[in-house]
């Protein structure tokens, strides 16, 4: 069983890790190799590496924490892929200083976009280190989804500022420096050059659920993650999720 699919785990990746291994699975058939090329931006501890090197693609993760890298070294070892992930150190601002353009058939672009200064440049890095044909998958944090928390946890000014705000912060305290609307998602990816070929609400109700409920009622977990599952696709829940992801396509993979 992959990381991505720990039962608790599972709450915040299940859906994205479905999309993923479907497009990369995709992409194997299409290409005609079993082994793809995986650039993962922002990968960390290789929550989503180290299960695709265990699908046998071979994947390159960058992050600037050298901390996230060894863990991501240690969790490729114990998986038993080492020789399938490659940690470097750096950044999607500076991509092209330690991996090469168009090298690779999936890019992987989760929690990145929220902590760059301008997220175009984000995916604009993302797209050009796609081959011709390729695939992009694309996780930010949700707008709607922080209103939402901030005002069922009582902090109405807050929920009111994040959604005023052009970043959708909801105060100095917010550690995070962007959300986004699907629509401003959608937007980053067709202008950038790629085929949108799905949106996904990721943790719709995971984050409102109290943890008890889940870890103490029989059967709620997998329930939670079947109404997760069915949720995920509908435009009308989008905009009450905690994160968005989007999968891009260059037009000849869309094509084809």
């Amino acid at each position: 069983m992959s990381d991505p699919m720990r039962p608790r785990a599972a709450l915040r990746t299940a859906v994205v890790w479905e999309v993923l291994q479907d497009a990369l699975d995709r992409r194997v058939k299409a290409t005609g190799r079993e082994s793809l090329d995986v650039l993962d931006t922002g990968g960390g501890s290789g929550r989503f590496a180290v299960p695709a090197a265990r699908l046998g693609h071979r994947v390159t993760v960058v992050d600037p924490s050298p901390n996230a890298l060894f863990a991501l070294e240690r969790r490729a070892a114990e998986a038993g892929v080492a020789d399938r992930v490659r940690g470097v150190q750096g950044d999607a601002h500076g991509l092209f200083d330690v991996v090469e353009r168009g090298g690779y058939d999936a890019v992987l672009c989760h929690g990145v976009l929220e902590y760059m200064d301008d997220p175009a440049e984000g995916i604009g890095n993302a797209v050009a280190a796609l081959r011709p044909e390729g695939v992009l998958s694309l996780l930010a944090a949700g707008l709607g989804g922080a209103v939402l928390a901030r005002a069922l946890a009582g902090h109405f000014k807050e929920a009111r500022q994040a959604l005023d705000d052009p970043n959708g912060r909801w105060g100095e305290g917010d550690p995070v420096p962007h959300r986004f609307t699907a629509g401003q998602l959608t937007s980053l990816v067709t202008g950038a050059g790629l085929e949108v070929a799905a949106v996904h609400g990721v943790r719709v109700f995971a984050d409102l659920v109290p943890g008890v409920l889940v870890d103490t009622e029989p059967g709620a977990l997998d329930a939670l993650l079947e109404l997760e599952a069915a949720v995920a696709e509908l435009p009308a829940f989008h905009s009450v999720a905690t994160q968005l992801h989007v999968l891009g396509e260059t037009r000849g993979t869309a094509e084809s």
